[in-house]
């Protein structure tokens, strides 16, 4: 490990990557004074910690100290936003979001389409993107799907058996619906939640389509283990605590 000071960052960079609070949530706790270093309040953003410092917040403490040398991001992805590194029509990108603070490169682990939100992990470990990416270990994919109106007997029936795409039989989908709510002017719409574990481009946009259902609003809320924070905003993002990380890990096997 490098020496404390070439290893120095701002304390609500520090909260958020040891999943204290998101970034912008960590601002708001210091602002408020909700925040000790060492013991004493902290209330300027902004203020520098060090590996050795002690970070209290809400009778909890944490060691400032770099969990692994390898990076585990969490982001509520917003509508727009292409799951990329890079773009070649220059449109925003999901590294575009964490570049201020994220000086490592790390990698979208899958993606979301542009007019999908919700849970994208980002990561420099090969090993875990690979295998949560790979058939083999059938990662589960929970999504909330808004459609217009209540799906008929038939159409369930299909998304849980499975749907003929261009690209071949979608494996059998778990499918529950959630509720009715308002999405936008006033128009009433239903929520399902489905769970996949393949990863073809749009496929809950098209098997929904298929069974004649356009889809208003996409959000995955899961990952595998992993859920989406629900304090986190649109845009938001987060350094994933030891335990999510260790339940990736076991998830698909890696030790």
């Amino acid at each position: 490990m490098e020496n404390s000071l070439d290893r120095s960052e701002r304390l609500q960079k520090a909260m958020a990557r040891l999943g204290i609070a998101s970034r912008r949530h960590a601002e708001i706790l210091i602002s408020q004074g909700s925040v000790k270093v060492n013991g004493i309040v902290v209330t300027q953003l902004g203020t520098k910690v060090y590996p050795e410092d002690v970070i209290e917040v809400s009778e909890s403490t944490y060691s400032a100290v770099s969990i692994t040398d390898s990076i585990y991001i969490m982001l509520n992805k917003p509508v727009g936003i292409i799951s990329s590194v890079t773009d070649p029509h220059r449109r925003k990108t999901v590294i575009d979001l964490i570049n201020q603070d994220i000086k490592t490169r790390v990698y979208p682990v899958g993606r979301l389409d542009y007019d999908t939100s919700g849970l994208l992990l980002l990561t420099n470990d090969g090993e875990l993107t690979h295998r949560l990416t790979h058939p083999r270990y059938g990662v589960e994919k929970v999504y909330h799907v808004w459609i217009k109106e209540d799906l008929l007997q038939a159409a369930v029936n299909t998304l849980r058996t499975g749907v003929t795409l261009e690209d071949g039989r979608t494996a059998p989908a778990k499918l529950r619906k959630l509720c009715n709510k308002s999405h936008g002017h006033d128009r009433e719409c239903t929520v399902y939640e489905i769970v996949i574990h393949e990863g073809r481009n749009r496929q809950v946009r098209r098997m929904f389509e298929q069974v004649g259902y356009p889809v208003i609003r996409l959000q995955r809320i899961a990952f595998g283990p992993l859920r989406l924070d629900p304090a986190m905003k649109a845009g938001d993002y987060r350094y994933l605590k030891p335990r999510e990380i260790a339940a990736l890990k076991k998830a698909v096997e890696v030790i």
